[in-house]
């Protein structure tokens, strides 16, 4: 007898358990949604209520196998988390139904069995409660997408931000950069110049040695005139010629600060040497510049290009600036 009603009750669980499943899965769809969604959404939460259903639903609207069939997997159908429920309960029910009587225990077994149907009031209130739980879930989740929408604006505006931080640092090192170059560049053309300065000064020291040296005047007496020294220029007899030269030593200094020397005829025009610096020169391909005398300062121009190096003062030597235009 005992075996019976332990047998009874846990039929009655089950088709307890069937009735809630199919309540669930009969309110998803009075609802709106698809058979296959509300079986997975019942599948998935195990059967623990239409809430949890509908909230699995919302998350996983997007799936891309939402739509397809429900395939239950082994162990796993719809309703296994209630049946392993009432599997668990089966010494409770047994034990309560061992302490009833006989014929009492199948009335019973026969009344909770048994389900009053919903009356169609009834129905449309539960589906209203439903839809306004669904309606309620729905502003939640809109609320936490505008929420996560906002941090990922202000993410992108502090990345930005970052960004923006690091070209203007970046920037500046370049100006920085640019700075110190335009001021070696200077400190390197006052040198050259200086240079420039103390060769000329030379030159003119060994022109004056050797053209220009005078012996003073012998001033014997009074009542004798003063002879010519030997060395007065009157007794060497006329002044030398002054050398003509038919080519030039030019020395230029390149961008870099390197330089380059080559010897070009005295009516060469000027643009040969900038030829000569465009082949040999370690100037950018593209790289438009012109050249400059340091001392005197003299920035050459396209028609003093075609002048020749001794019409411009370039002859026996001189030295020429590469400058960027």
């Amino acid at each position: 007898m005992s075996c019976c009603v332990h047998k009874l009750s846990i039929n009655v669980i089950r088709k307890r358990v069937k009735m809630a499943e199919l309540t669930t899965l009969e309110s998803l769809m009075e609802m709106g949604f698809d058979r296959n969604r509300a079986e997975k959404a019942v599948a998935n939460t195990g059967n623990q209520g239409i809430e949890q259903a509908m909230d699995w639903l919302m998350e996983h609207e997007n799936d891309p196998d939402i739509d397809e069939p429900y395939v239950p997997s082994v162990g796993n159908v719809v309703g296994g988390a209630a049946d392993s429920q009432s599997t668990t309960d089966q010494p409770s029910v047994a034990d309560t139904a061992e302490g009833t009587a006989g014929g009492d225990v199948s009335l019973d077994v026969e009344d909770n069995s048994s389900k009053v149907p919903m009356s169609e009031e009834e129905r449309l209130e539960q589906v209203r409660r439903l839809e306004e739980l669904m309606r309620v879930k729905q502003a939640e989740r809109r609320e936490r997408e505008r929420a996560e929408e906002l941090e990922r604006e202000k993410q992108r505006r502090k990345a930005g931000q970052e960004l923006q931080h690091i070209r203007q640092k970046l920037q500046d090192d370049d100006m920085k950069k640019l700075s110190d170059q335009r001021r070696k560049e200077k400190m390197e053309d006052k040198m050259a110049r200086q240079r420039v300065k103390d060769k000329i000064a030379r030159d003119r020291e060994e022109r004056a040695q050797k053209f220009g040296g005078v012996a003073p005047v012998s001033t014997a007496t009074s009542s004798q005139p003063a002879q010519p020294s030997p060395s007065s220029p009157t007794s060497l007899g006329p002044p030398p010629t002054k050398k003509e030269y038919d080519e030039s030593r030019i020395q230029v200094r390149l961008l870099d600060g390197s330089t380059i020397t080559a010897v070009f005829k005295a009516q060469e025009p000027l643009a040969a040497v900038r030829v000569y610096v465009q082949v040999n020169g370690n100037t950018p391909e593209g790289q438009d510049f012109t050249l400059l005398s340091p001392y005197p300062r003299n920035e050459y121009t396209e028609l003093d290009m075609e002048k020749p190096l001794k019409e411009l003062g370039l002859v026996p030597s001189a030295v020429l600036v590469v400058i960027k235009k």
